[in-house]
């Protein structure tokens, strides 16, 4: 594989996440929990791509509390540059209460957009972090904060003229798309996209064509280059203007899926940026996503190259 060289830059939530125990579907009465877990779709794909040996900067704020000062020492371990890390004095470091329901769903209680991590307000370091970087990632997730959806597209369109590139993983959720604001921003992202990563259904959320075929050629039309269809367990798919690749999920006891699709796209898009093949860049991504499922906390199923490679040297084991 090439040596890797382009910088990536994610603007967008860091938090903690606290897991109930126990299955069932809400908070409603005191429950065992257990984290806080480093957490936040954008730092979970920042922590993936540095452990693939990519240089990545991370812009957000923390508060200045225990939370924050968790999140700051884990991403600084995992080697993210965290120089465009705020702290912010007035608010407290994000968080995101998880609790799973016996069918697998998920329900959330969220503190983001009146967390530190909904504020953001351009400095000297974030600037320096949008002129140094030669890709950006953009989290759906992230937009519906009103100012980091403007940092994004302010960053988009500085890396893009200048020649760099854009991928953009929709991680949509249900209140996210009945924000009017935030459905333009999504809109706005995509257009600036060259990399789609959309899980599952959110392939035709985004366009008006039917069908996955309709999407597929919709997007493909739009000017993307290349889109990544996460497909779960199933594996995932590549498109571009010559064909598509398909490449199967690997076998995997699943403890907590949370994060396996930003440790599949921070795989993917580092390859990419390296310019591995496809085939291979979707095979090495999927296995990541796999092993991610395989330890409970958002983050404590990052894989490194040496990981991805055993346990893809596991499965030809198996299949011989």
């Amino acid at each position: 594989m090439n040596e890797p060289s382009k910088r990536i830059l994610v603007i967008g939530e860091v938090l903690v996440e606290i897991m109930a125990d126990t299955p069932g579907p809400d908070f409603l009465m005191p429950q065992a929990l257990t984290g806080p877990y480093p957490s936040g779709a954008p730092a979970i794909f920042a922590a993936q791509a540095a452990r693939q040996g990519q240089p990545v900067t991370l812009v957000s704020n923390l508060g200045d509390d225990d939370f924050g000062h968790l999140c700051r020492n884990r991403l600084s371990r995992e080697g993210v540059d965290i120089s465009a890390l705020g702290t912010d004095p007035d608010r407290p470091t994000g968080t995101a209460f998880v609790r799973y329901d016996h069918s697998g769903g998920r329900h959330f209680v969220f503190n983001i957009r009146h967390s530190a991590a909904g504020r953001l307000d351009m400095t000297a370091a974030i600037r320096a972090a949008f002129d140094r970087a030669d890709h950006l990632h953009v989290m759906g997730s992230s937009l519906s904060s009103a100012a980091i959806a403007t940092a994004n597209l302010d960053a988009a369109d500085a890396i893009r003229s200048r020649g760099g590139t854009v991928s953009f993983d929709p991680n949509l959720r249900p209140e996210i798309l009945s924000d009017g604001r935030t459905a333009n921003a999504l809109q706005d992202v995509l257009a600036l996209t060259d990399l789609y990563l959309p899980s599952g259904a959110e392939l035709t959320l985004l366009t008006r064509a039917d069908g996955e075929a309709g999407a597929l050629r919709e997007l493909l039309d739009r000017g993307i280059t290349a889109i990544v269809h996460k497909l779960g367990a199933a594996g995932a798919r590549y498109h571009d203007g010559t064909g598509t690749i398909f490449a199967p999920g690997l076998a995997a006891t699943e403890v907590d899926p949370t994060g396996a699709g930003d440790c599949f796209g921070a795989t993917f898009t580092s390859l990419w940026l390296r310019g591995t093949p496809a085939q291979e860049a979707l095979r090495r991504a999927t296995a990541s996503g796999a092993l991610a499922v395989t330890r409970r906390g958002p983050m404590e199923g990052l894989s490194s190259s040496a990981d991805i490679d055993a346990a893809l040297a596991g499965l030809e084991r198996t299949e011989r």
